[in-house]
C-alpha cells in the first residue's frame, strides 16, 4: 500500500470528519489485513422504495472509501444487498400493489412478485434498480453482493455449520442481552414522516434473533419447502449429521435436511450480519439508529463476530435524514422520496454536498419546498469562493468531495445560473423552449444564453421542481388582459410609479438593469437617487417598494406575490407589460 497521501485530496488541506475516517480505517485495515485492499460496506434491504435516509448508509462508506482511493489506496466497496431478507409489509405509496401482496409476507424478498408493471423479476430487483441508477449518477462506485445468491448457492455453508456447532456460545451472548434492560437514554426523536421511515430502517433490527424453538437454540432459519415462508421452527439438529428438522407453523409441513447440502434458509438477522462482517473483512461500516440501540444487532455482532474468526468494522452511528415540504412528497406521491426523487430536481453535486458537508451524527434536511432555492444560492455562493480562493478549507473539502471523485469530476451543468431565476422562468413559460431561450439570452445581454444546453441539466431539474412540487396555487399565470378596474382606481401616487417604471424599461432590459430599476423607482419618487444605499435610506423606503412589487405583482399576475420581479418582467417581455400596466 502507498504511504504518502495524494497532495491533491481533501485531506491534504483540512482534517474533516471524512478525513479523519480514512486516517483511522487505513491504520485499522493495515492492522488487520496488511497488503490487502481496504474493505469498506452498506448494507440495503429492497424491502420497498430506498429513501434518502437509507442513503446515508451509503454515503457515509462511499465518501471514506473515495477519499481513500484519492490518496492511492485499494479499496472495496460492498453494497449487500438484503434480498434474501423476509417480506415484512406492504409499504405505502408502492403502485402496483394492493392487499393481495399480504400473502407474500415472510418469503425472501427474491420470491415476492414485482409491483404490477414493473420490468423486473421480482420485489427485490425492482426496488434496487432505481437505486442503481441513483449510485450511478451520483459516481458511487460499489460492488454489489445479493445475500440470495450467497445463500442459495452454499457460499456461505461454511460459516452456517461453524454457527450450528457454536449455537450455544451464541445463545450465551445473545442471553446477556435478552436479560438485560436497556439503560434510558434520551433519544433523537424524529420530526416528520420520512424520519419515522429512516429511522425504522430495513426492519432486521427487530428480527427475532433464534431463540424460543422447543429444541434449543438455533441460530439458522429454513424457508418451508412447501409455503416458501419464514414461519418455521427448528426442532433438532445433529452435528455429525448435519441433519435438520423442522415444521412450518403456518401450513404444518414438517421436513428433515441435511444442512451440508440445503440452500433454502439463512442465519437469523443478529448472527448474519456479523458472519458476513467477519467472511468479507470488513474494516468500516455505519450503522443506523434502530441497530445501534444497547443490545441490537450492532452491539451483539460485535461479539459474536469472534466466533467466526473477525472483529467488529469501525463506524458511526449515522442521524436521521428528514425531508422539507414533506406534506407535499406524501400527497403527490404516498411515500418518502427516494435518492432518483431528489436527483430529478437538484443535480448529483448538490445531493452529494448536503451528505458531504455534515458529520454522520448530525441530522439534516433535504429540501423538497421553496428551501432548495435557498440551498442552490449556498451553493453557488461557495462555489464562488472556491474559485476566488476565499473559500475555508473545510468548506473547501466538501466542496470538492461533491463535485467529482476519485475516478474524475461529474458532468455538470456548463453554464449555472441561479436556481431560483431558471425556476421563474420555467414557471412563468410553463416550460416552453422558445419562450424560456429568449428570457434567459435577455437576462444578460453581452454574455447571452444562445443555446439552452448550456443551463442544462440545472434547467431541467428547476423545471422538474416547478412542476412537480410547487402547489398549483403557487403556480405563476400571467394575466391575458390589463386589470382595467384595478387601474383606473390608482392613485397618482401609484400612477407615477408605474410612469417611471415604463420609462426605464428600454433602458434597462436585463436582469441586473431591471433590478436596479424595480428598487429604484420607489426611491426617485421619494427624492433620492435611485443608487442610493440602505444607509443613506430613511426606513420608509423599504416600505414603499414592498407596495410598489405589490402593485406591480398584482396587476401582471393577479396575486401580491410572485417570482422574482425582474425575471418576471423578463418573461413577460416589454410590450405585454406595457400592455398589463396600462401604458
Amino acid at each position: 500500500m502507498p504511504t504518502v497521501a495524494d497532495s491533491s485530496a481533501p485531506s491534504a488541506q483540512q482534517a474533516d470528519w471524512v478525513s479523519r475516517y480514512a486516517d483511522d480505517v487505513i491504520a485499522e485495515s493495515e492492522r488487520r489485513a496488511p497488503g490487502k485492499p481496504v474493505v469498506v460496506a452498506s448494507g440495503l434491504s429492497p424491502s420497498g422504495p430506498i429513501h434518502l435516509g437509507n442513503l446515508r448508509e451509503v454515503m457515509t462508506p462511499h465518501l471514506v472509501a473515495d477519499e481513500i482511493r484519492r490518496r492511492g489506496y485499494e479499496v472495496r466497496h460492498l453494497i449487500s444487498w438484503d434480498d434474501y431478507d423476509r417480506y415484512r409489509k406492504v409499504p405505502n405509496g408502492v403502485p402496483g400493489t394492493d392487499t393481495s401482496w399480504a400473502e407474500h409476507i415472510g418469503k425472501p424478498l427474491t420470491s415476492v412478485p414485482a409491483p404490477a408493471g414493473s420490468a423486473y423479476p421480482n420485489w427485490a430487483e425492482h426496488f434496487k434498480a432505481a437505486m442503481v441508477e441513483a449510485l450511478a449518477e451520483l459516481g458511487v462506485e460499489f460492488d454489489g453482493i445479493s445475500q440470495t445468491a450467497q445463500y442459495t448457492s452454499g457460499v456461505y455453508r461454511e460459516q452456517i455449520l461453524h454457527a450450528m456447532k457454536h449455537r450455544g456460545d451464541i445463545d450465551a451472548i445473545l442471553e446477556q442481552y435478552r436479560t438485560k434492560k436497556a439503560p434510558a437514554k434520551k433519544q433523537q426523536k424524529p420530526q416528520d414522516e420520512a424520519e419515522v421511515e429512516a429511522a425504522e430502517g430495513s426492519g432486521a433490527a427487530s428480527e427475532d434473533d433464534g431463540s424460543g424453538g422447543a429444541g434449543g437454540y438455533y441460530p439458522y432459519k429454513p424457508f418451508c419447502g412447501q409455503c416458501g415462508k419464514d414461519l418455521t421452527t427448528v426442532t433438532s439438529y445433529d452435528d455429525e449429521t448435519t441433519e435438520l428438522a423442522y415444521t412450518c407453523t403456518l401450513d404444518g409441513y414438517t421436513e428433515i435436511v441435511r444442512l451440508s447440502e440445503f440452500n433454502r434458509g439463512k442465519l437469523v438477522w443478529k448472527v448474519d450480519w456479523p458472519m458476513r462482517w467477519a467472511y468479507e473483512g470488513v474494516i468500516f461500516e455505519p450503522s443506523g439508529v434502530d441497530h445501534s440501540s444497547p443490545g441490537s444487532s450492532f452491539q451483539v455482532g460485535g461479539q459474536i463476530v469472534g466466533i467466526f474468526g473477525g472483529e467488529r468494522p469501525i463506524g458511526p452511528m449515522y442521524a436521521f435524514v428528514g425531508i422539507s415540504g414533506m406534506a407535499k412528497m406524501s400527497s403527490s406521491k404516498g411515500g418518502v422520496p427516494t435518492p432518483g426523487d431528489a436527483l430529478e430536481i437538484m443535480e448529483p453535486q448538490i445531493l452529494r454536498w448536503l451528505y458531504a458537508r455534515r458529520r454522520p451524527n448530525q441530522s439534516f434536511k433535504i429540501a423538497f419546498d421553496q428551501e432548495i432555492q435557498r440551498l442552490y444560492d449556498e451553493w453557488d455562493k461557495l462555489a464562488g469562493k472556491v474559485a476566488e480562493g476565499s473559500v475555508l478549507p473545510a468548506d473547501a473539502a466538501a466542496y470538492s468531495r461533491a463535485v467529482g471523485t476519485a475516478a474524475g469530476e461529474l458532468p455538470r451543468t456548463d453554464r449555472p445560473l441561479p436556481y431560483r431565476t431558471l425556476a421563474s422562468v420555467a414557471d412563468v413559460t410553463a416550460g416552453d423552449a422558445e419562450q424560456t431561450l429568449r428570457i434567459l439570452t435577455e437576462l444578460d445581454p453581452e454574455n447571452p444564453v444562445t443555446d439552452l444546453s448550456v443551463v442544462r441539466p440545472r434547467l431541467d431539474k428547476a423545471e422538474t421542481w416547478i412542476t412537480k412540487y410547487v402547489p398549483a396555487e403557487s403556480r405563476t399565470v400571467v394575466r391575458s388582459e390589463p386589470d382595467t378596474d384595478a387601474l383606473a382606481a390608482l392613485d397618482e401616487d401609484s400612477r407615477k410609479s408605474l410612469r417611471l417604471l415604463l420609462d426605464g424599461l428600454d433602458s434597462h432590459w436585463s436582469l441586473d438593469g431591471l433590478t436596479h430599476l424595480v428598487y429604484g423607482v420607489p426611491k426617485v419618487q421619494a427624492g433620492f437617487p435611485a443608487d442610493a444605499t440602505a444607509k443613506e435610506l430613511p426606513a420608509e423606503i423599504k416600505v414603499a417598494q414592498r407596495t410598489f412589487f405589490a402593485l406591480l405583482y398584482h396587476l401582471l399576475v393577479g396575486r401580491d406575490t410572485g417570482p422574482r420581479l425582474p425575471t418576471l418582467l423578463l418573461a413577460v417581455g416589454a410590450e405585454r407589460v406595457r400592455k398589463l400596466l396600462g401604458a
